[in-house]
């Protein structure tokens, strides 16, 4: 079956999208890329979605044509690679709330699933954090048993580290992908990834710049010890799995304040930049301290993948494990989460659950997401 596959994460750092040919059953399944892109949000869509993740109150006329714009962005990314049976489409998180002891869980996409449907004219799936999130889950991360299905190993402890705006783990135990995955899966958010630094990248350059290419800038600085310890103390890292985050915990309010920090103790711009790289290094480096086993081998992916100033401060925090891309083991690295929606599509087209409850802390397995199919704007 060929199935588009479309995500932007917390990075809205543009639209990856990605056809696929998905074929087998269950857990079995495997994939081939045929095409991929990544389409570039327009810099006033672009300001519009990152004010609302810094909680800038918007009209309900204003949230409703972003809701439209987001869609339409989508579609377009997927009208780009021509046709296919089906479209995945994570659309644009724009709030996310972890459930707490006194209240469920909530999580908003934007990017509606039925006028990618209409635009497309084809059958589309969209929302796919909501059922996890009723069965009392997190409704994140979702990828972990897509990883399962694509790159364990049948010898090796695995983890699979996706650094995109925040940063998110998979531990894979060795499985020869015969029979249902161990049980001993288990994955969470680990922080901050790339938010704070092109967060501060961006304020650096007057909004020039939206990243840090290859860690160059923060290459240039120091990491200070002493902040990165303090902003360690900060009660989600202590927080025990399942979980997650976004950026209402790591966004603009929480760089500024680190920002404060830093100006006291007189650090430069690239010490600054550095000792943010080395904080997200040191937040993954920690997290694999709750894990059963340290992994024998990493896969980065996502947009932090390529930051090379990034990669030597995690390498430094875990020197005996082997660190690569996921495209070292067949997964293409920059499209790794569009593929991953492609599956968890067409695991819900198939009527196949598509969470892990020792991930996500949900009671029961679900079907992922809403089927909207042409001229019917109808949940399936």
């Amino acid at each position: 079956m060929k199935v588009i596959g479309l995500m932007s994460g917390t990075s809205v750092d543009g639209i990856d999208a990605a056809l696929v040919e998905v074929t087998g059953k269950g857990y079995g399944v495997k994939v081939e890329l045929l095409a991929a892109h990544t389409a570039d949000y327009s810099p006033s869509l672009r300001d519009r979605i990152l004010a609302v993740c810094a909680n800038k109150p918007l009209a309900m006329a204003d949230i409703a044509g972003m809701d439209d714009d987001i869609a339409i962005a989508f579609a377009n990314a997927a009208n780009h690679l021509g046709t296919a049976e089906l479209i995945a489409s994570h659309g644009q998180t724009v709030y996310h709330r972890p459930p707490t002891a006194q209240q469920m869980g909530y999580s908003w996409q934007m990017g509606r699933g039925e006028l990618i449907a209409e635009l497309t004219q084809t059958p589309t799936i969209s929302n796919f954090r909501a059922a996890d999130i009723a069965a009392g889950g997190q409704g994140a991360p979702l990828v972990p048993p897509v990883d399962a299905s694509l790159l364990s190993h049948a010898q090796h402890h695995r983890c699979v580290q996706n650094i995109g705006g925040i940063g998110n783990l998979t531990y894979l135990p060795p499985w020869d992908r015969a029979g249902p995955p161990p049980a001993a899966i288990v994955g969470w958010d680990t922080g901050p990834g790339n938010a704070l630094i092109d967060w501060a990248v961006s304020l650096f350059s007057d909004g020039n710049l939206t990243y840090d290419h290859n860690g160059d800038w923060a290459a240039q600085g120091h990491p200070c010890q002493r902040l990165i310890d303090q902003w360690l103390a900060q009660s989600f890292f202590r927080q025990p799995p399942p979980k997650s985050t976004g950026r209402e915990l790591f966004g603009a309010d929480y760089g500024q304040r680190c920002w404060q920090e830093a100006q006291a103790l007189d650090l430069s711009q690239a010490d600054f930049l550095s000792t943010l790289t080395a904080f997200t290094a040191a937040t993954i480096a920690d997290s694999y301290q709750q894990l059963p086993c340290l992994p024998d081998e990493v896969l980065l992916c996502g947009g932090g993948s390529q930051n090379g100033y990034l990669r030597s401060q995690l390498q430094l925090r875990l020197p005996s494990v082997n660190l690569m891309t996921t495209d070292d083991a067949g997964i293409s690295s920059s499209h790794k989460e569009a593929i991953a929606f492609t599956v968890l599509g067409y695991w819900r087209w198939h009527q196949h659950p598509g969470n892990i409850l020792a991930v996500t802390g949900a009671r029961q397995p679900c079907l992922l997401g809403n089927i909207y199919t042409v001229g019917d704007s109808v949940n399936d």
